[in-house]
């Protein structure tokens, strides 16, 4: 059994086919996928796949890239983490990347998701681009490490990764690992101890190789799974088994609910 703990197949690239997309996770155990909600404005179609497929489960955000959507409190966020389908706060962090000249309103809003994560008692899935330094103080500022959570689609160094693990954070590997140029992340898999690693597909986007340049989907994950272990000259399976154990204990109600 494996999970996929990042997807958005709520876009429209996957969800016109969700059907085949749960198939393909079927054929390739991959037994649950994280479905991210990036804006408030379109939590309702995350929460219909959660709601209509038992193996797809759900969190609650707004992005750190989007710009003129409705702004989160923490009263809402804490609020709508309370459906039964959702079981992390975000994906929420800091991207600099698009937003070098005006970043203040994202950190802001990286707090205010902070914030609710540790009154929903619910962890985090936390994105960083160009933004480390910013992203980790923040962090600790706001005391995220008592709600715990996720790097994810990791690609910064591995002292920024030794840093994310001090806080109790969990390191999340996507199909960009499968790159033979990504040497950076190549590195922070086989380094990072195996009892916090998860992997993830960041579908639609960041196909693995066989597939790169196609659309990524949940079922995807088994490539990134298969080079993981190669990296680490481990077995699939250990990598499976371990993966997928972590996340059932940072997410420690995911089994439930995917069983119902």
């Amino acid at each position: 059994m494996l999970v996929d703990s990042h997807c958005h197949i709520d876009f429209p690239e996957l969800s016109e086919r969700i059907g085949q997309v749960i198939e393909l996770m079927r054929d390739n155990d991959v037994a649950c996928a994280v479905c991210i909600g990036v804006t408030l404005e379109d939590l309702g179609r995350v929460l219909a796949l959660a709601e209509a497929w038992p193996a797809i489960l759900a969190s609650v955000g707004v992005h750190p890239e989007a710009t003129a959507v409705r702004e989160p409190s923490v009263a809402e966020l804490v609020a709508l983490a309370r459906h039964p389908r959702i079981i992390a706060i975000g994906e929420t962090g800091l991207d600099y990347y698009w937003h070098k000249d005006a970043p203040e309103w994202q950190r802001e809003r990286f707090r205010t998701h902070i914030r609710a994560a540790r009154e929903a008692e619910k962890p985090l899935v936390v994105h960083t681009r160009e933004a480390a330094a910013d992203t980790l103080r923040l962090m600790r500022e706001e005391g995220a490490a008592a709600a715990g959570g996720v790097m994810h689609c990791f690609t910064e160094s591995w002292e920024v990764a030794e840093a994310a693990l001090d806080q109790g954070f969990y390191i999340s590997i996507s199909g960009i690992v499968t790159f033979k140029k990504a040497q950076t992340v190549r590195e922070v898999a086989q380094r990072v101890p195996l009892d916090r690693l998860l992997v993830e597909t960041d579908s639609p986007y960041l196909s693995p190789v066989p597939y790169r340049g196609k659309t990524n989907q949940p079922g995807y994950v088994k490539h990134v799974a298969e080079e993981v272990a190669h990296l680490r000259g481990l077995s699939y399976q250990e990598v499976v088994d371990a993966t997928t154990d972590n996340f059932f204990r940072l997410f420690p109600d995911a089994r439930t609910k995917v069983a119902q």
